[in-house]
This record gives structure tokens, C-alpha cells and sequence, in this order.
């Protein structure tokens, strides 16, 4: 009935596009002509035909908006193009302007969103309020069990509710609950209970090693119509949440991976060049007073170049503006820049404080070693250091490295003269990776450009 009724609110928005393309091709509202009566008809068809091969009308409880939207943009341009080809092969293209296609397909892209964003919307607002719920019953240790309760409960927009764990290993008697949600012991009794009780989601939190507990549940309810979902516990093997992926058509895990990839970098990218440029541009008279009252104050070069490790590891000339006396250091070693530090000049002490000897770094921007957020790039000598201190220290390199960063606009940032002032800065790098979405760097941006650059560790 609800698959029925989304094809039907999306033909719906498909023929509202076009007549909304048709008032803005003709400027004024008007009735289609035949010819595009009958395109509208014919990718209608296609539309209920194509839609379902791109997961339109799955269930997307739980799922990203985001994802849903991507795949109705493409599903509505392949209807598009298979609807233009196959006017071509009956030579009637001719008939259609090729104006009112364009509206068209912008048009429909749009009501079709807002309208699977309204109905998303208002299911997640029912389940939240305890209506379309699903009961699920979990399998799993006490350590696991707990989390997936904890991610049921604090997201009821999701439409999932505990209803029983079965912990095998659970070493309580009696009456035995787990936040409040009850603990079995007995697979048996826990069958009886799932088809009791008509629970239809059953999720196996368990270790890849219990394959033949996992193969006894699957087999004994393979008669019930219940959705029996693998969550493998490889939390222990990775930093990150990864989704499972395709890999020459095999499902993979990524245990180490980028967890920002594909087409979720792409508005990433965009906003750094964006930015970086405008950044340069509206600032190149204070750029040019800064390197000319660097030339002035002190002897060498305006800019200190240092190599650094940006995105996979891959080494690249960080750029900022020199705030230091010229010295040389010990081969292999680099030393951080301490409060009253005799190496730092007058007019660097100034530049390092509000953080003006970071723009530069906007040109590491525009040339895609960086990015406007991300982790900090540390020199290479404390990379050889930490990276055998600090747990997931060198998984910040998985994406690229930022001017500023989460763990920046929380207060860590200057000098790391202890390791737990490092384990506290990957504990929010990480946190941010794990986390990133494109709305995180605006709210970081913002952040930042609120609080300023400057802190009382900045020397």
C-alpha cells in the first residue's frame, strides 16, 4: 500500500514539473501540448518502471536523506534520457523544445525531492513519537547488545525499539535486563519470543568466529518472515564506521579507509576553492603588509616552507609566514615553539598569537594539498614520534589536513609537550572523521570565524 501510494506522489511531482516547465518555457500557465502530453505519460511509465531498480521504494527507515535524494536525481535523469532516446528512434524529437526538457528535468528533480523529503519527514516525526515503531531483538555480547539499544533509543526518528537481547555468555540468573530491555539466555526461548510476539527485525551483533551460531538462527527462522541483519563486530579492527561496500561485486568492510570519499567530497572541494580564493583575494593587502613587515624585522625569506604529510600520507610544502630568527636545527629533530621562545620575532610573536602566519595555507588550498577543515598536518619528525604513541594518530592522514580542524575550535591547538595533549587532539580528529559531513565544516568555519584564530596556547 505505501509502495503504491510513493508512485503515485511521485507521478504526481513529475507531472507538476512539467507543467511548471511548460508555464516557464511559454511564460504563462498553460496546457501541455500533445506531444508533450504524451512525453509525460510515457516517462510517468518509465518512471514507475525505472524508480525500483535505483532502491527508491525500499524502506529508508534509518537510512540517509542525503542517499535517498542522490538516487532520485539519477533515477529521474536516466527516465530523461531513455524517454529522449527513444524519441529519437521514432524521429518525434523534433517536436519537443528543447527548453521545456530542461525545465522539465529541473522541475521534477525538485517537487520529487521536497516530496520525498515532506514524507520522510513525517514518518520520522511519527516514529519519534512512538507510532511505526519496530521491535527488534538483538543477539549479541553485553558490550555490543548495549550499544545498539543506545542507538535505537537515541534515534526513535529511525522507527527501531529493543524488545529482547539473547546473550548466551550472560552471566546473570533470573529476570535479567539490559537498560531495560530483557536478557535471554536460552536461543529457544528467544525463538519463541521472536514469533510470539511477531518481532521482525533480528540483528546479530556478533563476531565473524560465530559463524555457527549465526548459522543455527538463520536456519531455525527460515520459515518466519523476519529480517535477520549481520552487524559484524569489527569495532575493535578499525577507527571508523564503515559501511559495507561493493568490491568487484564481493561485499566489502573497509577496516582502514578514507571515510570521506566518492561524490561526498565533491561540495568539499568546491567550498575550499571557493573560499580560499575569496580568502586571498579580500585579504591581499593585509598578505602584502604582513610579508613586508616580515621582510623589514628580520633577515630571510618572508615564507617558511616545511614538508609535511597530507591526504594517504603523500608529502607535500606547507606554507606559512616566517615568525622565526633563521636558525638551524638538529638533523631529524624539531623543536615546537614555546611560550617566550627567543627564535620568535616581534612581529612573528604577533603573527603566531591571532594565527596570520597560517594564511599562506590558503594556497595549499587552491593547490588541493589541503583543505579549509580537516586534522592538522604535524611536522614529520613528530610523526615518527607519535605515531607509535598515540592510538589512530597516523589515521588522520586518511583525509586531507586542514588550516583549522574540530579539535582547533575546542581548544586544542599550539604546542604538544605532553602525549596526552596529542591523544586528546587525534581523540577529536578522529571524532570529526568519523562524523564529517559537508554541514560539520560549515559549523567548524563558523566556529572558528566566531571565536578567531587566535588562543592562549598559540605562541
Amino acid at each position: 500500500m505505501l509502495s503504491v501510494l510513493a508512485r503515485i506522489i511521485d507521478v504526481a511531482a513529475i507531472a507538476a514539473g512539467a507543467l511548471v516547465a511548460a508555464a516557464l518555457h511559454h511564460g504563462k500557465f498553460t496546457a501541455l501540448s500533445d506531444m508533450e502530453s504524451v512525453a509525460l505519460a510515457f516517462n510517468c511509465v518509465l518512471a514507475i518502471w525505472m524508480f525500483p531498480a535505483f532502491g527508491i521504494y525500499q524502506s529508508w527507515r534509518g537510512k540517509s536523506l542525503y542517499v535517498l535524494a542522490a538516487r532520485v536525481c539519477a533515477a529521474w535523469i536516466a527516465v530523461e534520457c531513455t524517454g529522449i532516446l527513444l524519441s529519437f528512434s521514432v524521429h518525434r524529437a523534433d517536436s519537443l523544445s528543447r527548453i521545456w526538457l530542461a525545465y522539465w528535468v529541473v522541475a521534477s528533480v525538485a517537487f520529487l525531492i521536497v516530496s520525498k523529503t515532506m514524507v520522510h519527514m513525517v514518518l520520522r516525526g511519527l516514529r519519534r513519537e512512538g507510532y511505526n515503531q519496530k521491535a527488534v531483538a538483538v543477539v549479541g555480547d553485553h558490550r555490543c547488545s548495549r550499544f545498539l539499544i543506545e542507538q535505537m533509543k537515541s534515534h526513535p526518528e529511525a522507527g527501531f525499539h529493543p524488545a529482547l537481547v539473547f546473550d548466551e555468555n550472560s552471566d546473570a540468573d533470573g529476570d535479567a535486563h539490559l537498560d531495560g530491555v530483557k536478557v535471554e539466555r536460552d536461543l529457544q526461548a528467544t525463538l519463541e519470543y521472536v514469533r510470539e510476539h511477531g518481532v521482525r527485525e533480528l540483528w546479530l551483533a556478533l563476531p565473524i568466529t560465530k559463524e555457527r551460531t549465526i548459522h543455527r538462527i538463520v536456519m531455525a527462522l527460515r520459515n518466519d518472515f523476519v529480517n535477520i541483519r549481520f552487524i559484524p563486530d569489527v569495532r575493535s579492527l578499525s577507527f571508523f564506521s564503515q559501511p559495507v561496500v561493493d568490491l568487484l561485486g564481493v561485499p566489502a568492510i573497509n577496516l582502514a579507509a578514507s571515510p570521506v570519499t566518492d561524490l561526498r567530497v565533491l561540495p568539499k572541494r568546491v567550498f575550499d576553492i571557493a573560499f580560499a580564493g575569496a580568502v586571498l583575494v579580500a585579504l591581499a593587502p593585509l598578505l602584502a603588509a604582513i610579508s613586508l613587515a616580515v621582510k623589514l624585522t628580520s633577515h630571510g625569506p618572508v615564507f617558511f616552507k616545511q614538508r609535511r604529510k597530507g591526504l594517504d600520507g603523500n608529502e607535500f610544502e606547507i606554507y606559512k609566514f616566517r615568525s622565526m630568527k633563521m636558525h638551524a636545527e638538529v638533523a631529524g629533530q624539531i623543536t615546537q615553539a614555546r611560550r617566550n621562545d627567543p627564535r620568535v620575532t616581534r612581529v612573528g610573536a604577533f603573527l603566531r598569537r591571532t594565527s596570520l602566519d597560517e594564511l599562506p595555507q590558503f594556497i595549499n588550498v587552491l593547490k588541493g594539498e589541503m583543505s579549509v577543515v580537516g586534522p592538522r598536518p604535524h611536522a614529520l619528525a613528530h610523526d615518527d614520534i607519535y605515531k607509535d604513541l598515540v592510538r589512530g594518530y597516523m589515521a588522520r592522514y586518511r583525509i586531507k589536513p586542514g588550516i583549522t580542524g574540530w579539535a582547533q575550535v575546542n581548544g586544542y591547538r599550539g604546542e604538544t609537550d605532553r602525549v596526552e595533549k596529542m591523544r586528546d587532539r587525534v581523540r577529536f580528529d578522529l571524532h570529526y572523521m568519523q562524523h564529517w559531513s559537508f554541514g560539520l565544516d560549515l559549523r567548524i568555519v563558523a566556529m572558528t570565524m566566531w571565536k578567531g584564530f587566535a588562543g592562549q596556547n598559540a605562541y
